[in-house]
């Protein structure tokens, strides 16, 4: 969970579920990035950010970025939650990060036909549009 939990801060965070709960102990496991309290501060700024509203945001520029992408040569399928989508290509993924990285896009990779977007929750339609224009550019190419 440690994805923008600090607002760019470097922190990290572990959660477990009622069927791991009991693997670890209160100081058992120790962090580079646990809570110092700068971090932690910011973590708690973040995390009072969140509500309804901003969720709903979240999941309405997740379909519009779906939607936009579906369909496109070279795309087999999208998987993900929320606004971390992984694009299943029949491209090289690492080939289409390079491109989108010269043309100003910054993507990542999961194994070797995996684009993976990891968006800040809160980027407006006018960078997710700049950010796909360059997108499907490469991809299509």
């Amino acid at each position: 969970t440690a994805k923008g939990l600090a607002g760019g801060l470097p922190m990290g965070a572990v959660i477990f579920g009622e069927k791991l709960k009991s693997t670890v102990e209160p100081g058992t496991h120790g962090s580079t990035f646990g809570g110092n309290p700068i971090a932690a501060s910011g973590a708690i700024s973040i995390v009072s950010r969140i509500d309804e509203r901003l969720l709903n945001e979240v999941k309405k520029k997740s379909k519009y970025i779906i939607n936009e992408l579906k369909g496109l040569n070279n795309v087999k399928d999208i998987s993900g939650m929320g606004l971390m989508l992984g694009i299943l290509t029949t491209k090289d993924a690492g080939e289409i990060a390079k491109e989108c990285l010269a043309k100003g896009l910054l993507v990542l990779t999961a194994h070797k036909n995996k684009v993976r977007l990891l968006p800040a929750l809160n980027i407006s339609y006018d960078e997710i549009n700049e950010g796909l224009k360059i997108l499907k550019e490469v991809i299509e190419k």
